[in-house]
């Protein structure tokens, strides 16, 4: 039996758009080189392409853009300091479209599709994000994996918070406040084992005080085991529940180190996506080091896009 030939491109779309799909320790993301910022990313179109059913499926949407083109179509409103017009900016949305300042797993992944398409071949530069210019570094590529670090900028803590969740013991915990560019409530679980953090229902937004946190925040539940390993879980915004978050991780780090260590060092962070390693120094600034992984590409139609 002879197969017919698989249809062509043209013959399947009027106007193909190339993406990625890759994730960091299975927080994943579409990617998207559009250094022109001619794509129109509206709040629909990007959670129609993180649809896991309707569309590709993902975390949240990277789009790979200068961060000049970004400025002059109105993507961000100004260029933030250290970054100029031919710096490549890390526009990411969450799956349900909105716009977000910073993501550490989408941060280390950026770098390696850059570099993975060939449109970035420095291992040590600044890429733009809504959340300042943040360093990256290549620690090694081999096409479908790397080791990527990431300047995260200072971590700085607030006060307390609290929150309640389904399938916890008592019901509610309290929280540390934390910015890493992004808002976080990080609750150190230590009434918890492991069997306790797994039987956590994070199906559902756990509540919080939308006064502390009028933008919505990321929750973390962390079981600390010493000053330099924990373990969480993490409910996102605009996303739900997800296997690891970045910045969550370097949330956790900074009071985990804050409550029981010195207030700086490392931390090993696991979560149910894998494991990172969180510096935090005496400043407060952090670094995130961690995986990236590029596991496949394919093509869409941009009129497709266009229609919805």
């Amino acid at each position: 039996m002879v197969c017919d030939p698989a249809p062509s491109v043209p013959a399947l779309f009027r106007e193909a758009v190339p993406f990625v799909k890759g994730h960091g320790t299975q927080n994943d993301f579409v990617l998207i080189a559009d250094p022109d910022a001619q794509l129109s990313l509206g709040v629909e179109t990007v959670a129609l392409l993180c649809d896991r059913r309707a569309g590709i499926g993902g975390d949240g949407l990277i789009r790979a853009a200068r961060a000049g083109a970004l400025r002059a179509s109105g993507a961000i409103a100004q260029l933030p300091d250290g970054v100029g017009d031919e710096d490549w900016f890390m526009d990411y949305r969450n799956a349900d479209g909105g716009v977000v300042e910073m993501c550490g797993n989408g941060a280390r992944v950026f770098a390696h599709f850059l570099r993975a398409l060939g449109l970035e071949p420095r291992g040590d530069y600044a890429i733009g994000t809504r959340a300042g210019a943040k360093r990256v570094r290549l620690l090694s590529f081999d096409g479908g994996g790397a080791e990527v670090s990431v300047e995260m900028g200072r971590v700085r803590l607030g006060g307390p918070s609290a929150t309640s969740v389904a399938g916890a013991p008592r019901g509610c915990f309290s929280g540390t406040s934390a910015d890493v560019g992004n808002p976080h409530l990080v609750c150190l679980a230590q009434g918890l084992d492991l069997d306790g953090l797994a039987a956590l229902d994070l199906t559902r937004q756990p509540d919080y005080d939308k006064a502390v946190f009028p933008e919505g925040v990321n929750i973390e539940f962390v079981v600390p085991h010493s000053p330099d390993k924990a373990t969480l879980r993490v409910h996102e915004r605009g996303v739900g529940e997800t296997k690891a978050c970045g910045t969550g991780s370097v949330a956790a780090a900074a009071v985990v180190l804050a409550e029981l260590g010195s207030g700086s060092g490392e931390v090993v962070v696991a979560s149910p996506g894998g494991v990172v390693q969180a510096y935090v120094g005496p400043d407060g600034s952090a670094v995130l080091r961690g995986p990236s992984a590029l596991v496949a590409r394919g093509e869409f139609d941009k009129a497709w896009l266009q229609q919805r």
